[in-house]
């Protein structure tokens, strides 16, 4: 397995792979993280650009059944998979997407598997969402953080506005909003909240009742 990009999906998938008795390789740009790796997990990684030939050549491509690019650069990713896939031969490239609209042009240059953080977010939600206004995803306890879903009722005050103008709590991100009957969106701060968005946010545990009344325009449950 030759995995490229070593940040924190690099890093525990590279763990998990050598957990299972995979032989693994880490391929990272950065000296300080080559070192930090390897101090973790043994001598799996090397320095190098997963996009140069080069690179790919003198860690032995050719002999991997399959590679890996995890960057938060979707165009890194695209390269060294194809590189992997043409150059040399590796049978099965998966590519991280950090933009799910690019994830039929990874298809149609041969990319084997796309993974995306929004694909994952919408396989835990498929189906019918119960109709409480906030739903629970996921909590993220060593940040403080949860990820929830938020639904919005036709009556919202906050339809029809901006994601900028949303009196949202401090530490309070939306990395998607799933749209009634269209592609979930990735919102920009122009982005405006439409009647049955099911928004999702990642917020500070702390900050529930607060991120509810800023798309909801509900009061807190112990508000009289």
């Amino acid at each position: 397995m030759v995995i490229i990009g070593g940040g924190r999906v690099g890093y525990y998938l590279g763990r998990g792979l050598i957990e299972e008795g995979h032989e693994t390789l880490i391929v990272v740009k950065d000296t300080q993280l080559q070192t930090a790796i390897c101090n973790n997990l043994g001598s799996v990684c090397v320095r190098g650009d997963g996009c140069e030939v080069a690179t790919l050549e003198e860690i032995g491509t050719s002999r991997a059944d399959i590679f890996i690019a995890v960057t938060g650069d979707d165009e890194d990713n695209l390269i060294a998979c194809q590189l992997a896939k043409h150059k040399f031969n590796v049978p099965r490239t998966i590519a991280r997407l950090s933009n799910p609209a690019n994830k039929l042009l990874f298809k149609k240059l041969g990319i084997d598997v796309t993974i995306s953080s929004t694909d994952i977010i919408m396989e835990h939600i498929q189906g019918e969402v119960p109709t409480h206004s906030l739903t629970h995803l996921l909590d993220i306890d060593d940040r403080g953080l949860e990820i929830v879903v938020v639904r919005i009722p036709a009556e919202s005050a906050s339809v029809g506005r901006q994601v900028k103008d949303l009196e949202l709590p401090p530490g309070t991100s939306v990395p998607i909003i799933i749209r009634y009957g269209s592609r979930p969106v990735q919102p920009t701060p122009e982005t405006t909240i439409e009647e049955r968005d099911q928004v999702v946010a990642i917020t500070p545990q702390e900050s529930e009742d607060a991120l509810r009344l800023a798309l909801r325009g509900e009061p807190p449950p112990d508000a009289k």
